[in-house]
């Protein structure tokens, strides 16, 4: 598995980007920017099937297609950056894997789960009310959906990493990610805001901007866990509680 791709997927403001910057930091691994492609390609081969079946070529000639245009694109970004592997992060393909690992076969799944009242508070914050409501059904959608399949993957090829672990214990959490990836551990992983990555200056801003509020200089800090405690309104309370609680109590969230 030492050379298979890796895809970083989890509900959306779960800490997808944060991992994904410490895959980038490690010596051996590129992890560019979000791409969102596969699930446009699983389209076209899924459920409009139809319509390019007609030129004739076995839908396996498509699957072959897209992995070696798609992979080929991170293999020439990863060997740019003298990187010998290369992972993705992209979250909505927590929703994709089995098609995700039938393109790519070989490919370790890294799934990022954090509590779902902590993910509800993160999409006000960034993205508006609104988005928070359809949180309390998309964080156990995309929880239900990603185990589901991940159980049916072998042991080496899915792993899921919980948030709190990652940032309340970071080098015990990272350490086995690397073991689940077959990676020597490289300290530096920790301080990755010390290396370049391919990020857009509005994540940089944001990021000083969280830590300030926190009061550390740490890459990596807990302080954002629990937030829902002091931020959840009565009114996202309820709705956690009538659509995600299950999905909570079945992770151990209390």
């Amino acid at each position: 598995m030492a050379d298979a791709p890796i895809f970083l997927l989890g509900c959306q403001r779960s800490g997808t980007t944060m991992l994904r910057l410490v895959l980038d930091s490690h010596s051996r691994i590129s992890c560019g920017p979000e791409t969102r492609f596969l699930t446009d390609m699983e389209r076209i081969v899924g459920r409009d099937w139809e319509r390019l079946a007609r030129f004739g070529f076995p839908r396996e000639d498509w699957l072959r297609r897209i992995r070696e245009f798609f992979g080929g694109v991170h293999a020439d970004y990863a060997a740019g950056r003298g990187k010998a592997r290369w992972a993705d992060k992209t979250p909505l393909y927590a929703l994709a894997i089995p098609f995700v690992t039938e393109v790519f076969p070989d490919a370790q799944v890294v799934h990022v789960i954090r509590d779902g009242r902590d993910v509800v508070v993160s999409h006000r914050k960034r993205f508006g009310y609104w988005s928070a409501v359809k949180c309390v059904v998309k964080w156990p959608r995309y929880i239900r959906v990603a185990r589901a399949a991940g159980r049916a993957l072998p042991a080496e090829r899915y792993h899921e990493l919980r948030y709190e672990d990652a940032v309340r214990e970071p080098e015990k959490a990272l350490r086995s990610l690397f073991e689940f990836l077959g990676e020597p551990w490289e300290p530096g992983v920790l301080d990755y805001g010390d290396k370049e990555h391919d990020v857009a200056d509005k994540y940089t801003t944001e990021a000083d901007r969280r830590r300030a509020a926190a009061r550390t200089d740490k890459q990596i800090y807990g302080s954002r866990v629990g937030t829902y405690k002091r931020e959840l309104d009565p009114f996202l309370r309820l709705l956690v509680w009538v659509f995600s609680r299950r999905t909570l109590r079945e992770l151990g969230y209390r």
